[in-house]
């Protein structure tokens, strides 16, 4: 809910706080930002979706195989992960990166997600596609009519493996928003952060495994996501590391160092800044006025923690601002939405969360108002 949600229903619009951290002498000595060879590139916080860093992050690239992320939240999401799924001819035949698939050999479709996600086979994302949907273009279209649903604003699938196709494109920003999502499912977080593993289909077929993902082995904390390669993409790589609470999201698109690039932006997440709460659930912030209840105001609180990412060199400048209805005819409930605060960096939105009614106040009756 947005501020202007609450117009006209005589709310007012409050500076709660404006609190600057610029240290003197600091304010312009921010760490200076890293310097990568990607096209396009992007930094967020996986936990809260801030950004913190970005380089043409809302401009189209094609993203190579970096598309099996969104192939296997279709996957997860449309189907038993325990489900057995025979490779038919047309799956198998699938050219350039491949787990190297038989026709007629049957394996699990978490299996297939493997051979998706580490080997990066194209082979078995149109198996898990025929599985799931009967063919790859109804899968395709479960695939961008999930982006839309998720929020993103320039992405088109035309495969499930990122072969070149024209249409067949995203932005930074948008391959960072479908990835955030992909993270919150706990068999896709196991799946990407595996090193490698071997595979034994139904058949007896053995599939050796070795994740695309250098990172994992290189950069302390890694723990995904997915590489892909093709000439018109460049070289493409989606990482994810984690340390402490926090977990940080690098996206690269057409980069030349890939691998040093994530690096980079990782360490500059992790070094740069710390996370701080700023709003805290449960938290009173004021009492609103109540017309015809057996209480005249009732206490408000907030919905939910608000914890965003903050310079450790303290310049950075955080405001909190609260959108509050001056009043409200009863009977008002517990936890009915009265307000919102959002907490602003450098000016910038970026976290909001409801104030909601402390407690019920039911509506006065006749004998109350008499008593009174």
């Amino acid at each position: 809910m947005h501020l202007s949600s609450f117009t006209g229903l005589g709310l007012f619009l409050c500076l709660l706080s404006a609190v600057s951290f610029t240290s003197p002498g600091l304010a312009n000595n921010h760490q200076q930002s890293p310097q990568v060879s990607a096209q396009s590139a992007i930094l967020v916080d996986v936990n809260n979706g801030q950004i913190l860093y970005g380089k043409n992050h809302r401009q189209p690239k094609p993203m190579a195989s970096t598309t099996k992320i969104m192939t296997a939240v279709v996957a997860l999401a449309g189907a038993d992960i325990k489900s057995k799924v025979k490779v038919s001819p047309q799956a198998a035949g699938v050219g350039e990166s491949s787990m190297y698939l038989e026709p007629g050999e049957e394996l699990t479709l978490e299996q297939l997600l493997y051979g998706a996600l580490l080997r990066s086979g194209n082979d078995a994302c149109v198996a898990i596609a025929e599985h799931v949907a009967g063919t790859e273009g109804t899968y395709v279209q479960l695939m961008n009519e999930k982006a839309v649903l998720l929020g993103t604003e320039t992405t088109s699938f035309r495969n499930t493996n990122g072969l070149p196709a024209a249409e067949h494109y995203t932005t930074a920003l948008d391959l960072a928003l479908l990835t955030r999502y992909a993270l919150h499912d706990p068999a896709f977080c196991r799946i990407v952060r595996t090193r490698a593993r071997v595979v034994e289909s139904l058949n007896g077929v053995s599939h050796y495994l070795q994740n695309t993902n250098k990172l994992l082995w290189r950069y302390p904390g890694a723990d995904g996501v997915k590489t892909g390669t093709t000439i018109a993409a460049g070289k493409c790589l989606v990482a994810s590391a984690t340390k402490g609470d926090r977990r940080l999201l690098a996206v690269i698109l057409n980069g030349s160092d890939r691998f040093e690039d994530a690096r980079r932006l990782l360490d500059y997440g992790f070094n740069t800044f710390k996370d701080v709460q700023t709003v805290y659930s449960g938290e009173v912030y004021d009492r609103v006025k109540v017309t015809g209840g057996v209480s005249d105001t009732v206490p408000v609180r907030a919905e939910g923690n608000i914890t965003i990412n903050m310079r450790v060199d303290g310049t950075d400048q955080l405001e909190k601002k609260v959108a509050l209805l001056r009043n409200i005819n009863a009977p008002v409930y517990e936890g009915q939405t009265l307000g919102q605060i959002i907490v602003l960096l450098n000016g910038e939105e970026v976290d909001a969360t409801n104030i909601v009614a402390g407690c019920t106040i039911d509506k006065s009756s006749l004998l109350h108002k008499v008593l009174r």
